[in-house]
């Protein structure tokens, strides 16, 4: 069972789909929908350069004027992600995470990009928790 004091690498998305700091917003998008996904790592060469969310492409469209297969993805980017490593407990993860209103965590195991955990994988752990609290118990006839 997942608690408080679980890694992080036993619950985040492992070899998380990214993009690469030249393509395009289209391309991220096309990327996202097509994964059905949120977040993108930024990785250049193998490193991280930053997380382009959906949020960002949603906010950089609805600017006037602007064409999305012109706009580069480290236009667009978070810089400086929430970075942590794989050992760090969800309960620590999805703290920082609330406190600072972040989308992801970008787990990183020897300098590259080893997983992602997002407030989606954390919703699911709360629904995994609070199932069996959640589900109606039978009556006695």
């Amino acid at each position: 069972m997942v608690d408080h004091s679980t890694p992080v690498r036993d619950v985040m998305t492992p070899a998380p789909i990214t993009i690469g700091r030249a393509q395009t917003l289209s391309d991220a998008a096309r990327r996202m929908h097509e994964h059905r996904i949120r977040h993108l790592p930024v990785l250049e060469g193998g490193y991280l350069f930053g997380v382009l969310s959906e949020r960002d492409i949603d906010l950089v469209e609805s600017l006037p004027d602007v064409d999305p297969d012109a706009v580069k993805v480290e236009e667009a980017m978070t810089q400086d992600p929430y970075r942590v490593g794989p050992d760090v407990t969800v309960g620590e993860v999805v703290r920082e995470m609330a406190a600072h209103k972040y989308g992801s965590a970008v787990v990183m195991h020897e300098g590259r990009v080893a997983g992602i955990f997002t407030t989606v994988d954390a919703l699911n752990l709360l629904a995994a928790v609070l199932a069996p609290a959640a589900a109606p118990q039978a009556k006695g006839v």
